[in-house]
């Protein structure tokens, strides 16, 4: 079987497949086509197939023209019917891993792909799980589903692995063609073919690992790492704020340091589909040994609690202007949880919102990238149409929530009344008289 399989690699002759045709699995699907495979991307959401199949392009991260010439010359189609499977050779599932109400992971959507994909799977098929989740759920999990469902023998009759997606929105250098790409398989044989067919694809190093635990432990070590350091500087930047020192201008001199120090910024909190949610499926796992993971959960903690401190902060900002925040006017320049992209994915701006409404502020946003928002933490919007000085002089107080380049700032610091900057994009802005950072 896999001699078999790597003559159909290099001949390009695998038909590949990926389920879940989101921020990850579009651009997959993508590269996958445009390196010669025939492909066919599967989505619960009618829209998103009927989307792709008429060649128009949803995801910032993937080329408008690649994805239309890929469906003309039928190299790229989407279908919303489960036995596509049975006529693919390689599978990748990317569809969300989320947590649930109680902060726990929520695998529905993994489980569910895997059962619906078993009774499809023929022999001599490579599956792999790229979805982000705690260290086991391949073997542990999806393995036991797809051969009770398939009557298959993993090993034997097909290919397991996993593969973690390294998915970062709106990198203008780093996408999912040249990102180095890690690979842990079930069996010698399965890793070998599995990182022949990411080669084939990709132009980022294939590193190979042990075993899919392996595999899905560093991708929640990656994630797992930036949450703490993101926590720490959180929480130094509250006592910089306590102790009148700018924490902006001391990591700026940090930096100097050639070794042994690398950046990390304060911010509203954390948002997108990995940081915020991956260290509580680490977390989650660890109980299961009886595990206390004692430093992330406090990075977490000081994370999480981050929107309701901006929201506090700018409690303060109102009152020294002799303004109550309840009933007072905010606009928030910017909800989605990063700069210059649409994704609003566990934003901490909408959690900052939530906060300043549960304490009675009239709150509205303005985000060219974001015309509007639905059913995140309770919360939905429309943004403003339009920034014009007459809109900014009349909030009470304006919030940078997130660092879009695409705002006029210097427009927005002549007119406002106050200003709360959380994400120090004004820095450059000599009158700073009504600007307070975080």
């Amino acid at each position: 079987m896999k001699e078999n399989l790597i003559k159909k690699i290099n001949n390009k002759e695998i038909i590949a497949g990926v389920v879940g045709l989101g921020y990850v699995g579009l651009p997959l699907a993508v590269e996958k086509a445009k390196a010669g495979f025939k492909t066919i991307g599967f989505d619960v959401q009618n829209s998103k197939v009927d989307m792709v199949n008429s060649g128009h392009n949803y995801i910032g991260d993937v080329v408008d023209s690649d994805l239309a010439e890929l469906v003309s010359k039928g190299m790229l189609s989407a279908t919303n019917d489960f036995s596509f499977i049975k006529n693919v050779d390689f599978i990748a599932i990317c569809v969300p891993t989320p947590l649930d109400e109680h902060q726990e992971p929520d695998i529905s959507y993994v489980k569910n792909s895997a059962t619906e994909v078993a009774k499809y799977l023929k022999a001599g098929t490579m599956v792999v799980l790229e979805s982000t989740t705690y260290p086991g759920t391949t073997e542990e999990l999806i393995k036991p589903i797809l051969e009770e469902g398939s009557g298959l023998t993993c090993g034997t009759d097909f290919f397991l692995g996993f593969s973690p997606e390294r998915v970062d929105p709106g990198n203008l250098i780093y996408k999912t063609k040249n990102t180095p790409k890690v690979v842990g398989a079930i069996g010698e044989d399965a890793a070998d073919v599995i990182s022949a067919m990411y080669r084939a694809v990709l132009e980022g190093e294939v590193f190979t690992v042990s075993s899919p635990a392996v595999a899905e432990m560093e991708k929640i070590l990656e994630n797992t790492y930036r949450n703490i350091n993101i926590g720490l500087i959180n929480e130094i930047g509250r006592l910089c704020h306590e102790m009148g020192i700018s924490i902006w201008e001391v990591i700026e001199a940090a930096k100097t340091k050639p070794y042994g120090f690398q950046p990390f910024y304060p911010g509203p909190g954390l948002g997108g589909h990995c940081i915020p949610l991956d260290p509580y499926y680490l977390t989650w796992k660890a109980r299961e040994y009886g595990f206390h993971t004692t430093l992330i959960e406090n990075s977490m903690v000081i994370n999480d609690s981050q929107p309701e401190y901006c929201m506090e902060r700018a409690m303060h900002i109102l009152n020294r202007h002799k303004k109550a925040i309840n009933g007072a006017k905010v606009l928030m320049l910017g909800v989605s949880y990063k700069n210059d992209i649409d994704d609003y994915r566990e934003s901490p701006a909408i959690r900052v919102m939530k906060e300043l409404r549960k304490v009675g502020a009239d709150v509205e946003y303005y985000d060219p990238w974001v015309p509007e928002f639905k059913n995140m933490y309770g919360q939905s919007g429309k943004s403003l149409k339009s920034l014009t000085p007459e809109i900014v002089a009349s909030y009470d107080l304006i919030m940078v929530t997130t660092a879009h380049h695409n705002v006029d700032y210097d427009m927005v610091q002549q007119n406002a009344k106050a200003i709360f900057d959380t994400k120090n994009v004004m820095s450059k802005i000599k009158n700073r008289e009504n600007i307070e950072v975080l």
